[in-house]
C-alpha cells in the first residue's frame, strides 16, 4: 500500500541541534528526515510530529512533561518543507505546503480536507515510514505514533495506509485528509489504541470533524481516547494530563 495555513503548536522553546535518522547503513538508498532525539535509549520509543510552520524543537518540552518510563526514546522529526510568508513564518517547516483557504467550501468557516490527496502528503509519510523502519530494528520494541495539526495527518496517514508497527496513535488538534483511503485501513488498526483531542474554539481546523472521526474510529473497532476540550489550536494542560493516563499501560509506566 502506498505506502502517502495550520497554526504552529503553542510551544515555545529554543534552539536545538539537529541529527539525522540512524541506520543508514541498512537502508543506504533511501533519504532520511532530519530528527531530534532526547530521553533514553528505548525501547519504548515516542515520535511525534509537528505542525504546519513549527519545528521538532517545539516538541522538547514534552520530555519533562509526559509520565513515561525514564529510558524512553523520544525522536522529533524535523518536517521536509520550509514555510514562508504569507504562508508560514520565516524559518518554520511544513509536512506539504497547503493553502486552507482554498479548501474552505461555500457556506463554512474552516476548512475540510477530507476529499484531497496533497501530493506532498506521500512524500513526508514515505519519509517518516523510513524513520520507522529504522526504529523497529533499533531500539525496537513498542512505538508510539503521534502529531499536532499536520503531524496528526501524517500520522494518520501512516496508520491506515501501511502496516507499520504502532503500538498507540496520537492525534492532537488533527482532521482527516483524502478519508476516503484512510477508511480502508481501519479494518486492519482494528484494536489500536488511538488518543484524539481538538479544542471546541478551534479557529483553524474543524472541531467537528474530528469529532466525527473519531466516532468513525471507534465504530471501526479502534479502542479511542477522546479528549474535547474548551480551548483553541493548542495543547493545554488537561490534554497533557490525558494523555500521561493513556500511555501509562502503553508504555509500562507504573
Amino acid at each position: 500500500m502506498r505506502k502517502h495555513r495550520f497554526a504552529r503548536a503553542a510551544l515555545v522553546v529554543g534552539l536545538a541541534a539537529l541529527s539525522v535518522g540512524a541506520l543508514h547503513a541498512r537502508r543506504p538508498w533511501a533519504a532520511r528526515l532530519a530528527t531530534i532525539t532526547r530521553g533514553g535509549e528505548g525501547p519504548p520509543t515516542l515520535v511525534l510530529l509537528h505542525g504546519y510552520g513549527s519545528n521538532a524543537a517545539d516538541w522538547e518540552p514534552f520530555t519533562a512533561t509526559l509520565a513515561v518510563p525514564p529510558h524512553t526514546h523520544f525522536v522529533f522529526p524535523v518536517a521536509p518543507e520550509t514555510t514562508v510568508p504569507p504562508d508560514g513564518p520565516i524559518g518554520g517547516r511544513a509536512w506539504w505546503r497547503l493553502d486552507l483557504e482554498d479548501h474552505v467550501r461555500r457556506g463554512q468557516l474552516l476548512p475540510d480536507l477530507s476529499a484531497t490527496h496533497p501530493p506532498g502528503l506521500d512524500t513526508s509519510a514515505t519519509l517518516v515510514n523510513t524513520l520507522l523502519l529504522d526504529l523497529s530494528r533499533s531500539p525496537g520494541g513498542p512505538v508510539v505514533l503521534g502529531g499536532f495539526s499536520q503531524g496528526a495527518m501524517v500520522a494518520s496517514d501512516l496508520a491506515f495506509t501501511t502496516d507499520d508497527d504502532v503500538a498507540a496513535l496520537v492525534l492532537l488538534s488533527g482532521t482527516p485528509v483524502d478519508e476516503a483511503t484512510w477508511r480502508r485501513g481501519f479494518t486492519k488498526r482494528r484494536g489500536l489504541r488511538v488518543f484524539v483531542s481538538h479544542g471546541r474554539a478551534d479557529p483553524i481546523l474543524s472541531f467537528a470533524a474530528a469529532e466525527r472521526f473519531q466516532r468513525e474510529l471507534a465504530a471501526a473497532g479502534l479502542d479511542v481516547t477522546w479528549v474535547p476540550f474548551d480551548g483553541g489550536h493548542e495543547i493545554p494542560g488537561q490534554v497533557v494530563a490525558a494523555l500521561n493516563a493513556f500511555l501509562a499501560p502503553i508504555l509500562g509506566k507504573k
